[in-house]
C-alpha cells in the first residue's frame, strides 16, 4: 500500500539528519522514505518532467536491505537509506542512462561511475535518473527524448541546467540527495533558479568516469535543499578512483564545516559578469547580504577576475571543441535526431584549429594561476550565481536579452570551471515575481570546507530562505506541508 498523501509531504521535506534519526528510532524506515520519494516523483513528473527514469522496483529492493541494516543497528553510513537521484549522464548500472539523447546506446550494463559506486556502497537509495539536455551541452534543460523540464516556482520558466532535473527533484522533495555535473555552471545555475543548494567541488575531489567529452572543465557534485545535506553527499561521493587519471594521486579528506566568524574576513565582491550586466533585483539581493557581512566585520572589496575580458573566448574553445569531440563519436546518420543547437555548437568547435585550442589551454593555465593568487588575497569571492532571472522554459537565452548563447548569461559560473575552485550556490531570496535568486560563494582550490562553512553560516543567518520543513517552498507546493 502506498504512503498517504499528507504523510508523503511530511517525509519528503525531511533532510538527511531528520530521516536517519527517524530510521535509528524506528519512527520511519528507509522503505517509508523511498516510497514517499517515489510517490512524489511519480506525481509531479507529468507537469515538471524532472525524471528520465523512475526505478520503483530497484529503489524499494535497496530500501528493504537498508531497513534490515538499520533494524540490526548496522547502517553503512550517514546516508544509508536516504533517497537519491543520479543525472542521466552518469553511468548507473542497471538503469538506462541515455545522456538525454535518442541516439545514445543503452549503457545499463556498464559499471557504476565512481560517485554512484560510492553512494551505493554507503547505502543511498537510488530512485531514478534526472533529465539533462542532450549530452549536458547547455545551461537549460530540454531535449528531444524527454521534452522540456519546468521550474516548480513557475512552470512557464526554465529551472536552468544542465542538471535541471536534479534541481527540480530537490526542490519538490523527490529525493534528498541529487548527483549533478557542472561543466560551465550546470550544478550552480539550476540550484539558483530553483532555490536549492548546489556545490561544484574543487576539480578532482569527486572522481569522474567515463571521462567527459568536455575535458577538465567538467565536475561532479551534489545538489540538495540544505548545506548540511550537500556536505553529507559530497563526503560520500568524494574519493580516489584510479579510473579517473585527472584526479591528483592523493585523495582529499572529508569536508568538515563549522560556523565562520566574519570579523576580519576578506570578501571579494565579483560584481560584474564577463558578459552583459546584472538584473537589478539580483544585484540588490546580493548586496543586501554583503551589507550584513560588513556589519558582522567582513572587509568587502569590489573586484573583477584576472583576464576577465578573455575568459569567454577561452571557454568557447574548450566547450565547443568538446561538443565537436562528442559529435565525432556519433554516426553521421543520427545527426538529424540530435538537438540542432548542439550540432551548431559542434560546428563552431570544428572551426577552431589545434593551435587555437592549445593557445586557449595555455591562457587557461595563466588565468588559473592568477586565480589561485587572487584567493590568497581573499578568503572568499562572492557573486550572484546567475545575472538573469529564470526565463521562459524551452528557451536557450532570455527573450529580448540580445544574448546569443547560454554561455553569455552563465558568465558568473563558467570562469570557475576554467580555474577549478570550489563554488557553492545558496538561495538569496525571491524576486518580486516570486522567483529564486542565487548567491555564489567561492573559495581557494582544495578548500571546499571554507566555501561550505561560509555557506552554512549564511544558512544560519537566513534560515527562512532554505527549503526546510518550515521554509519557503515553491508556489505549487506551499499548501502541501
Amino acid at each position: 500500500m502506498r504512503t498517504k498523501a499528507g504523510h508523503v509531504e511530511e517525509i519528503c521535506r525531511k533532510g538527511v539528519n531528520e530521516l536517519t534519526g527517524a530510521f535509528a528510532t524506528g519512527d520511519l524506515t528507509p522503505v517509508d522514505a523511498a516510497e514517499a520519494a517515489l510517490t512524489r516523483a511519480e506525481a509531479r513528473n507529468a507537469d515538471l518532467n524532472a525524471f528520465a527514469v523512475i526505478d520503483r522496483e530497484g529503489a524499494l529492493t535497496a530500501a528493504g536491505a537498508s531497513r534490515a541494516r538499520w533494524k540490526a543497528g548496522r547502517p553503512l553510513s550517514a546516508v544509508d537509506g536516504v533517497p537519491t537521484t543520479i543525472k542521466d549522464i552518469v553511468h548507473c548500472n542497471g538503469l538506462d542512462v541515455r545522456y538525454g539523447s535518442a541516439v545514445m546506446p543503452n549503457v545499463s550494463g556498464e559499471p557504476d561511475a565512481p560517485a554512484v559506486k560510492r553512494l551505493r556502497e554507503a547505502g543511498a537509495i537510488i530512485i531514478g535518473l534526472t533529465v539533462t539536455p542532450e549530452f549536458g551541452w547547455k545551461a537549460v534543460t530540454d531535449n528531444r527524448k524527454n521534452g522540456i523540464t519546468r521550474n516548480p516556482w513557475d512552470k512557464t520558466k526554465t529551472p536552468g541546467g544542465s542538471s535541471g532535473g536534479a534541481a527540480v527533484a530537490a526542490a519538490i522533495g523527490a529525493g534528498v540527495l541529487h548527483l549533478g555535473t557542472d561543466g560551465g555552471g550546470s550544478i550552480r545555475i539550476p540550484a539558483s533558479f530553483t532555490g536549492t543548494v548546489g556545490h561544484k567541488p574543487t576539480f578532482g575531489r569527486v572522481a569522474a568516469y567515463p571521462p567527459s567529452s568536455f575535458g577538465t572543465v567538467a565536475h561532479v557534485g551534489p545538489i540538495a535543499r540544505t548545506v548540511e545535506d550537500v556536505v553529507a553527499m559530497l563526503n560520500v561521493m568524494a574519493g580516489r578512483d584510479q579510473r579517473d587519471w585527472t584526479q591528483p594521486p592523493l585523495a582529499f579528506g572529508n569536508v568538515t564545516v563549522k560556523a565562520v566568524n566574519w570579523s576580519g574576513k576578506r570578501v571579494g565582491y565579483w560584481k560584474m559578469p564577463c558578459v552583459g550586466s546584472v538584473d537589478r533585483e539580483i544585484a540588490d539581493a546580493v548586496e543586501a547580504v554583503l551589507k550584513d557581512l560588513e556589519l558582522a566585520g567582513a572587509q568587502i572589496t569590489e573586484m573583477g577576475l584576472p583576464d576577465q575580458d578573455a575568459l569567454l573566448e577561452i571557454f568557447y574553445r574548450h566547450w565547443y571543441v568538446g561538443a565537436a569531440n562528442r559529435l565525432s563519436l556519433i554516426d553521421r546518420a543520427d545527426h538529424d535526431s540530435i538537438d540542432p543547437g548542439f550540432i551548431r555548437a559542434a560546428e563552431v568547435g570544428r572551426g577552431y584549429t589545434a593551435v587555437e585550442r592549445m593557445q586557449a589551454e595555455l591562457l587557461r593555465v595563466q588565468y588559473g594561476a592568477r586565480m589561485d593568487m587572487l584567493l590568497d588575497r581573499f578568503d572568499y569571492l562572492v557573486s550572484p550565481t546567475v545575472p538573469v532571472q529564470p526565463f521562459g522554459a524551452g528557451r536557450n537565452v532570455p527573450d529580448g536579452s540580445g544574448l546569443e548563447s547560454w554561455v553569455e548569461w552563465s558568465s558568473f559560473s563558467f570562469p570557475i570551471n576554467l580555474s577549478q575552485q570550489p563554488a557553492c550556490s545558496v538561495p538569496c531570496g525571491l524576486t518580486a515575481g516570486g522567483l529564486p535568486i542565487g548567491l555564489q560563494i567561492i573559495a581557494a582550490r582544495g578548500d571546499d570546507a571554507a566555501a561550505l562553512s561560509a555557506a552554512l553560516t549564511y544558512q544560519q543567518m537566513y534560515p527562512e530562505r532554505f527549503l526546510t520543513p518550515d521554509g519557503n517552498w515553491p508556489a505549487s507546493d506551499r499548501g502541501a506541508r
